[in-house]
């Protein structure tokens, strides 16, 4: 049989009256009593009625999340830090999935969430198409992305300033001295894909940097950003990249390795997330971090204050992200003053050969057909007429020791 307030309040000492007050956290009880009805809860295990509780005091304490169950990094990680900010609330966690971000798909995991009991919805959908989304929800929701119009409840949105961040990673590598910054962008029909491609060109229209072509949009994964960096990889002009998220930056450096395109020194390449496998990358990948644990309490924060009715604030809180710097960005090589290749291009000096050729052997010195010289004027004509010499090649009689000199004898 399942342990009731009765038996807690019978355990504790105290009324039944006094156990309701303590577990539903109001004030007016000594901390002492509070303190013993905690144990007394523990000792016998005590769970309080969810159910009972959410009809008598008309709130489930439980705020529901709608997200598309993606396993990419950003996404999963923003869950778990909406988890544990409503935890620190003091609200359960229920989870609804999607499938393709529509009206439809939306509609129907907010009538599921509805039917589990939730006091709050929080739409942590990154899929769109562009458009305000329009949906019936009879709880308040906060859109951690595009705003939302739901009919039958108030509405809030909390998120990063995607546009700000890209434009900070893109001024970034406009002032090492890049001439302009290629973009590789992600799906077009994520939010956040938009925002940083949004923000990439404004910085370059700040600074009066040509917009080049954008690369083949990627699917945020490594393979993707492999894939675009190749084409890009192609054009000696491109010397910094700006990518969409780590993970196609990492393709990205993979690709510029396999062209003979050394990062940082001939490409900057520029991430966006921070991921834990980003500072351990060669090079160590300068990127965007996201404060996701911010952007989750924050959101919390909005949302409990209106379940509770509280004040909240109106506008659109845009929380900015940080800037880490490392070693796959570097200013802009400076072309060779002599017989440069391209704008962008150094010229490397000759390489020595690994294995230089010997040099070719000394030429024999011809024999001499007379002998060389003596010192002595007087003898240096003569030849030796001792008759043994006239049949060896050499001499050994003074001053011709030494010497070669021809069989014959001058007459």
């Amino acid at each position: 049989m399942p342990t009731t307030m009765t038996d807690v309040a019978r355990a504790a000492g105290v009324s039944q009256k006094t156990v309701s007050r303590v577990v539903n956290g109001e004030p007016y009880v000594s901390a002492e009593i509070r303190k013993r009805v905690h144990r007394a809860i523990r000792e016998l295990d005590f769970r309080p009625n969810n159910t009972a509780r959410a009809l008598l005091r008309g709130r489930h304490r439980r705020i529901g999340v709608i997200s598309l169950g993606s396993a990419h990094y950003g996404p999963t990680t923003l869950l778990m830090a909406l988890e544990r900010a409503m935890q620190r609330a003091g609200y359960a966690f229920s989870l609804a999935g999607t499938r393709d971000g529509r009206d439809r798909s939306l509609a129907a995991a907010v009538a599921a969430l509805l039917a589990e009991g939730v006091d709050g919805v929080v739409l942590s959908e990154p899929v769109d198409d562009g458009s305000p989304l329009r949906f019936r929800c009879d709880v308040p929701m906060v859109s951690l992305g595009e705003p939302v119009e739901p009919s039958g409840a108030a509405s809030a949105v909390v998120s990063a300033d995607g546009v700000a961040d890209a434009r900070a990673a893109t001024e970034h590598l406009l002032a090492l001295g890049h001439r302009t910054v290629s973009h590789i962008p992600g799906p077009d029909n994520w939010f956040s894909a938009r925002d940083r491609e949004r923000g990439w060109r404004a910085a370059l229209a700040a600074a009066g940097a040509p917009a080049p072509p954008l690369a083949p949009a990627g699917d945020w994964t490594a393979a993707s950003g492999y894939r675009a960096a190749r084409q890009l990889a192609r054009d000696r002009e491109v010397t910094a990249v700006f990518a969409a998220n780590d993970e196609m930056a990492l393709g990205a450096l993979r690709a510029f390795t396999e062209a003979g395109r050394r990062v940082p020194e001939d490409v900057s390449v520029v991430g966006f997330d921070d991921t834990p496998a980003a500072a351990y990358l060669t090079p160590p990948l300068t990127t965007v971090r996201q404060d996701f644990e911010t952007v989750a309490t924050r959101a919390v924060e909005v949302l409990t204050a209106m379940i509770e009715g509280k004040p909240h604030q109106a506008e659109r809180p845009e929380l900015a992200s940080e800037l880490i710097v490392r070693a796959s960005t570097a200013p802009r090589s400076r072309p060779c003053p002599r017989n440069p290749q391209s704008a962008t291009d150094t010229v490397a000096p000759p390489k020595k050969p690994l294995h230089p050729e010997p040099p070719p052997p000394p030429r024999p010195l011809a024999h001499p057909t007379t002998v060389p010289p003596h010192p002595d004027s007087r003898r240096s004509r003569a030849r030796c007429h001792h008759r043994p010499c006239r049949l060896r090649s050499w001499c050994h009689h003074t001053p011709y020791i030494g010497r070669r000199h021809p069989r014959a004898v001058d007459p």
